[in-house]
Order: C-alpha cells, then structure tokens, then sequence
C-alpha cells in the first residue's frame, strides 16, 4: 500500500525520535517517491524505485535504514553503493543529518580517491551504515578489511550508472558478500531492460514503482534549436549571452568534445570548466568545488561525469548533442528547476539528429518547443563571467583548520565584508575559500602577508 503524496510522515509507524528530527530539518509532508516507496520499505520487501535525482529518495532509504537500525549493535547493518564519489558524500551527509537525533549513530564513507589506511582504522573501530563506491568496496572486501555478513539493508543507488561505467562485475561482489536474507532496494533514474536483467538475481519479489519520469513544463521551460552539426559551440556562446545564467550545466556526449567547448567559451571570456571521466580525483574535486561555489558560472560535462553532482541551485542545463536515450534527456533536463524554482534546459539539435527528438516528443507525449538561433541576441554587458574566484590555501583539516578560523583572518586582517565571503571548503591537506572578484586579489595578498591562527600558508587565486 502506498500512501497519497503530500502525505505527513507522522502517518508512518516511525519512532518518535526520528519523526521529531524530520520535523525539525522541515520535512513535513513526504514527496510522491517517498509515499510510494517507504510503506514497502518499512514492510522490509525489496523495492524497485524508477526516480529522477532531487525528487527526496535519499530520504526515502535513509529513514527506511534508521527505523530498522540498533544503534547498540556495532556491525553494519545498512550499505549504500552509489556511482561515484561526490554522490556518495552528498547520501553520507544527508543520512547524518537524517541521523542526527539517533545515539551513537556511525555512518562511514569508503571511496576511492582517498588514503586506504584511515579507512581500514575507521572499519576497525566500527560503522553502522557505510556508504561506498564499488571498487573501493570491492578493494575492502578483498583485503579483508570489511565485514558485510550482518547487512540487514542494501541500496543500490543510481543503478543505471553504475552499470554504464562498468561496475557490474565489483556490484556481483559485493553483493555476494553480503547476507542472502536482507532486503535490496534499487534505485534508478532509468530502467532498461539490460539493467533488469542484470539486477535480477539480486532482488526477492521486488515491488516496482515509478515516480516522476517527466518535468513539470510550468517550471522547467525546454526550448529546442536546430543548428548544424559543426556550429553548435558558437551557438552555446549565443545562448549563454543571450539567457546569462547564473550557473549552466552543458552536456557534451565525448570527452574531446568537453575539453574543445570549455576551451572555445574560455577563449570568449567565459568562465568555463570541463568535467569528464579521465579527470584525477583532485581535478574534478577542484572542480566541482569551483562551480558550487560560483567561480565557474558554466560546466561542461558528460553524463557519467556529471552523476551524483551536489547542485543546488542550476539555472540552465544546455544540451549541446541530443541524447539517444530519452530517460537520459529527462535526467539531464531534470537537474534544472529544483523544488520552487524555475529552470531552464536548451537543446541543440543538427538536422539528423531529428529522430532523436522524435523520440522525446513521443515519450513526453507532446511535440517539443522550436527556436530559431537568429532570434538569440547578445544581453548588454561583457562575456559571463563568474561573480567568485576561489583562494587554494595549502592547508587543511590536517593542520587544524576550521571554515571559522578562515573567515576571522578575512575579515580581520584581510578587512573584508562577511558578505563577500563565499563558500569554504576545507579538505584533508588544501581549503578552498570563494571570495567575491572584485576585492580577491587584494584580500589573497593581504592574507598571504599575514597568518591564519599564528602560522603562514601557501595560497594562489585559481
């Protein structure tokens, strides 16, 4: 039995700690992926949920996983496997949060990209849900470091990615690690049937729902433009100036095709970066935390890349080659227009690529909205810059840096505005400060001349 959307979460037999720290994060009333879905799962039967990313899944799971734990029992009971990195710090965090209420509640997160040795101390000293990738999962089981026998709850997370990149065969191991009897929850934003078949031996009578597959057209705006193959990045450089978002996500079907638009918009002006599959650990963290924090206003990418990306606020998705695959077009457009607020998706189409249109017309049943690129016209004002650029301070948590301390010494010795601090980020050896353009030059040189908690650091503008 599935409960209404827009149902309260007191309906739900949940235990008066966890429904007292949903109401306090405001999480009054359940979204249509978690009416449908947490019945099932607080019934423990396996589940098949078909949901675009931002539609409240995480929290689906995660309250499913909290109401069954024993905070008291130090074994994991609950793993998460998600695509990549970024994904599964934003799943860890929002389960900590989720958490937050519940004793002695630990939530570890194993991925590759960071030192082995912690994480095989933290595993040493107990974990009650862990939240991994599946080849630094697969790298535990295999030295013995991890112990996945007591796994009451396994979540595959964006399924369909994992398995485009290539994780089916480490999934098979890990999922065989764990214990026959538990309950499998399987999360997708698309369901193919090659996924199907290939999930099919890790589910028991899996109950299948599908929640929102399609946009709300009165908040996400798509507009089509048919241009010829070879002018599609001049035709991005007419969109960015003539809609200027704010932060635009850019969708490039190859990696060659990524770096040549990043490096064409760079050339106009733009504050481009571009994010594909190649990148070191360090590059895409760097780079992802340039676009968060408004020092890159447009991000071009590739659909595996871009899985898993914490955006909160993306003005504009532009599509610069037409997906074949229609629930991929869906997901991409999808990252627009997050809950209240309104978005924006362009799609640039050559003229062989109609079919492929045809195919989203006949899937949103209704013909798609077409634009002429003559009618795009410059906006006053120079090429879309990005309103922050970030300060790299050699220094991190391992030197006992805090966000505080960072923004005392800007706006004490630096003499900055509290208000022309942006995010800060700060990572095991590096931290990352945005800081608005006009005043980061002299604020980086005025901080360089100074300390930070009585001692110099290394520091560069990017």
């Amino acid at each position: 039995m599935s409960l209404v959307p827009d149902a309260p979460f007191s309906s739900l037999a949940l235990s008066p700690s966890l429904l007292a720290n949903l109401e306090s994060l405001g999480y009054h009333r359940m979204t249509p992926i978690q009416a449908q879905s947490l019945p099932v799962i607080l019934d423990r039967r396996d589940l098949i949920a078909q949901a675009k990313t931002g539609s409240g899944k995480t929290a689906a799971f995660g309250i499913g996983i909290l109401q069954r734990l024993n905070p008291t029992w130090f074994a994991i009971q609950a793993l998460v496997i998600c695509p990549t990195r970024e994904l599964a710090d934003q799943v860890a965090n929002e389960l900590r949060r989720l958490a937050r209420l519940a004793d002695n509640t630990k939530i570890l997160t194993l991925c590759g990209g960071a030192p082995m040795r912690p994480q095989i101390a933290s595993l040493e000293h107990g974990a009650h849900i862990v939240v991994g990738t599946p080849g630094r999962l697969r790298d535990h089981i295999g030295r013995n470091t991890i112990d996945l026998s007591h796994v009451q709850t396994l979540v595959l997370d964006e399924a369909d990615r994992m398995v485009d990149m290539g994780f089916y065969e480490e999934i098979e191991g890990i999922v065989s690690a764990c214990p026959a009897r538990r309950q499998t929850l399987l999360f997708s934003a698309t369901y193919p049937e090659d996924i199907r078949r290939a999930s099919a031996g890790f589910l028991r009578e899996p109950t299948e729902i599908t929640v929102e597959s399609q946009h709300d057209d009165s908040r996400i705006e798509q507009r089509f433009y048919e241009v010829p193959h070879e002018a599609r990045n001049t035709a991005v450089a007419q969109l960015l100036n003539h809609y200027r978002p704010a932060s635009a996500l850019a969708f490039c079907n190859t990696k060659i095709h990524c770096r040549e638009l990043a490096d064409a918009l760079r050339a106009q002006g733009f504050s481009a970066m571009a994010l594909y599959g190649e990148l070191e650990q360090k590059e895409r963290d760097e780079i992802l935390v340039l676009f968060a924090n408004g020092s890159c206003s447009v991000l071009v990418a590739t659909d595996v890349a871009a899985r898993g990306l914490d955006i909160q606020s993306l003005e504009a998705v532009i599509n610069v080659d037409v997906s074949k695959d229609t629930e991929v077009h869906v997901h991409r457009v999808g990252r627009t227009g997050r809950g209240s607020a309104r978005g924006l998706a362009l799609s640039l189409c050559a003229p062989n690529e109609r079919k492929w249109v045809r195919l989203i017309e006949d899937y949103q049943h209704g013909p798609v909205r077409w634009f002429d690129v003559a009618t795009l016209t410059p906006a006053a004002g120079a090429a879309l810059q990005a309103p922050m650029v970030t300060l790299c301070i050699m220094g991190g948590k391992k030197d006992k840096l805090r966000p505080g301390d960072l923004l005392g010494a800007l706006t004490g010795e630096a003499g900055l505005a509290k208000e022309q601090v942006g995010r800060i980020n700060v990572f095991e050896f590096m931290t990352y400060v945005a800081l608005e353009r006009s005043v980061a030059q002299r604020a980086a040189a005025r901080l360089a001349a100074g300390n930070i908690k009585g001692r110099s650091f290394k520091m560069r503008l990017i």
